[in-house]
């Protein structure tokens, strides 16, 4: 049984089934949510059809996918751990949860995925870092962990202990990357141009920088340095970023994500 559930529906579990159901056509998919009107909505997009609680999700699954907020994790494990068997794998999306955590409440021998994938899923361009627990997983069940992942974006597998790190990095980052665009908008504004143009330009801009760093495989100081003419205006734009404590002020900002995962 190659089947998988989903305990939530929220922003991050719609946009993973959307990448599942797109790609992953040999993949059954079942899915459940305390908003009945978010489970209407979807089961009119993926033509799956949802289930009323979490133990018949759990049930008619293989992989179950807890993409539930980590404060509510405590009572959802509390209603499955009985339904849980070792033929299960739970996949756990929640910033902070750890895999030992997972264990002590629903049994040692339960395979456990801890993952960190991001809203971008929802276009077919997410991140995802994921680890593996300690057991002993068989080669198709890794094979289909890896897909599911895959199928929404980009995956790496990492040591458990470095997972904290993706959160700030690519899980909350396209917040600030959202930030970044509406104020360079914000400014195209002022400027004169027109909003959705300002949005366009930006965005643009932005994902194509991204695609140099990933094709190019030069240092980002090195592009960063080829846009900089020598007295030119992106010199100057640069010179005032610095002084305001551009690179800082994303440091920090990821710091305090950074240990928020630690507080779950």
């Amino acid at each position: 049984m190659n089947n998988i559930g989903f305990i939530g529906v929220g922003n991050m579990g719609y946009a993973m089934i959307k990448g599942i159901v797109s790609t992953l056509q040999d993949m059954n998919l079942v899915y459940t949510d305390i908003n009945r009107e978010k489970l209407v909505q979807i089961m009119k997009e993926v033509n799956y059809e949802y289930v009323d609680n979490n133990i018949e999700c759990v049930k008619q699954s293989k992989y179950v996918v807890l993409a539930i907020k980590p404060q509510y994790y405590e009572e959802v494990l509390k209603d499955i751990k009985e339904a849980i068997t070792d033929e299960h794998i739970i996949i756990s999306i929640a910033p902070g949860i750890k895999i030992n955590y997972l264990k002590d409440v629903l049994g040692e021998t339960v395979k456990i995925v801890r993952a960190m994938p991001n809203t971008p899923a929802l276009v077919g361009q997410g991140m995802s870092a994921i680890s593996f627990s300690g057991d002993v997983f068989l080669d198709n069940e890794r094979k289909v962990i890896t897909d599911i992942f895959s199928s929404f974006g980009e995956v790496v597998t990492l040591e458990e202990h470095l997972i904290d790190a993706v959160v700030p990095i690519s899980g909350s980052s396209p917040a600030y990357v959202y930030m970044f665009i509406e104020a360079m908008a914000d400014a195209g504004v002022l400027f004169g141009l027109s909003r959705d143009i300002s949005y366009k330009l930006a965005s643009q801009a932005i994902l194509g920088s991204a695609k140099m760093v990933l094709e190019t495989n030069q240092h980002p100081a090195q592009l960063k340095d080829a846009v900089c003419s020598p007295g030119g205006t992106t010199i100057e734009a640069v010179t005032e970023l610095e002084k305001n404590g551009f690179r800082s002020a994303i440091m920090e900002a990821m710091k305090v994500c950074y240990n928020k995962t630690k507080s779950f």
